[in-house]
């Protein structure tokens, strides 16, 4: 059985309404602006976070050189993380909160990443800062002090992307739009934190 032509002019026009409105310039700035003020703002929080730490900084000599290196590299795999939670939301492979493979599989493998990242920054900052002929607390501390941040936030960033890119899908918004930036900036400000707390910890050791 043939289908009405009507049919199809009437489906044509529904994609089309919701595609525009979806893909719409003022939609996109609507939805994303506010969220990128925020991370500007996170960023400013950031900073004042790693201006606490001249203490820190003073006594654990390299920690300065893997600072950038932790915040971009809990940046890049909680973005990611909050991305491919996005894309399986939309998928439909994500509903909610729960034993879902799909949301187990993107965090056991976000935590990996963390681990052995952080592994790898603790001891290419130590060389590095060796190499430059700075003095560096040792590959030991400093690895330390990056594993410890570098799984500390990412568990919490994990926690905390999942919820979000979940409510903001419930809320209506495009979690493709708003959980990256969001997740950006909650993770400098979370990783910033916990590399504080990390370098309080091995002082005290």
């Amino acid at each position: 059985m043939d289908s009405d032509p009507e049919d199809y002019e009437y489906e044509e026009d529904i994609d089309a309404y919701y595609l525009g409105d979806y893909a719409s310039i003022g939609s996109i700035v609507r939805e994303v602006l506010p969220f990128e003020l925020l991370a500007t703002v996170g960023g400013v929080v950031a900073g004042l976070i790693l201006s606490g730490m001249t203490e820190e900084l003073q006594v654990i000599p390299g920690l300065l050189v893997i600072t950038p290196a932790v915040l971009g590299m809990r940046g890049n795999i909680s973005s990611t993380l909050g991305s491919r939670l996005g894309s399986a939301i939309h998928m439909g492979l994500i509903t909610k909160i729960e034993r879902n493979p799909e949301l187990l599989n993107n965090i056991g493998g976000s935590l990996l990443l963390s681990l052995l990242l952080s592994f790898v920054l603790g001891l290419l900052g130590h060389f590095m800062t060796i190499a430059l002929g700075l003095e560096s607390a040792g590959a030991l501390t400093l690895t330390l002090i990056a594993v410890m941040a570098g799984l500390s936030s990412g568990l919490i960033l994990s926690v905390i992307a999942t919820f979000f890119a979940i409510g903001m899908f419930r809320f209506g918004f495009d979690p493709d739009n708003v959980v990256t930036p969001s997740i950006a900036t909650i993770g400098d400000i979370v990783s910033m934190f916990m590399l504080f707390l990390s370098a309080k910890v091995v002082l005290a050791i």
